[in-house]
C-alpha cells in the first residue's frame, strides 16, 4: 500500500519560513520522480517543484530563489524549504511521487497571514 504523509504546514507570518515533509512508503523511492503541487479553493492544482531521481530540480516561476526541493533517499522523504514566504503561497500543499503514475498524498495546510 502506497502512502506518503506530509507534515510540517501550519500558519505564519509573510517573509517567515516553513520546512514540508513527505515521507513516502510502499514504493521504491529512490526511482520515483518526486514534487510539490498545491492548490488553493476553486483553483487548480498547480507544480511548486519537482525533483527527478537523479536529483534534477525544476521550480514554479513563482518560488524561483525562495523554495528548495530536496530529497533523503535513506529515508525515504522529500523536503521543500519554504523562504520568504508570502500570503500568495497560502494552499494546501501535496506531495506527489511518479513512476509511471503518480500517487499524491492527503496534503499539508500553508497559511501565510500579511
Amino acid at each position: 500500500q502506497v502512502q506518503l504523509v506530509e507534515s510540517g504546514g501550519g500558519l505564519v507570518q509573510a517573509g517567515d519560513s516553513l520546512r514540508l515533509s513527505c515521507a513516502a512508503s510502499g514504493i521504491r523511492f529512490s526511482i520515483n520522480a518526486m514534487s510539490w503541487y498545491r492548490q488553493v479553493p476553486g483553483e487548480q492544482r498547480e507544480m511548486v517543484a519537482t525533483i527527478s531521481s537523479g536529483g534534477r530540480t525544476d521550480y514554479a516561476d513563482s518560488v524561483k530563489g525562495r523554495f528548495s526541493i530536496s530529497r533523503d533517499n535513506a529515508k525515504d522523504t522529500v523536503y521543500l524549504q519554504m523562504n520568504s514566504l508570502k500570503p500568495e503561497d497560502t494552499a494546501v500543499y501535496y506531495c506527489g511521487a511518479t513512476w509511471g503514475r503518480t500517487y499524491w498524498g492527503q496534503g499539508t495546510q500553508v497559511t501565510v497571514s500579511s
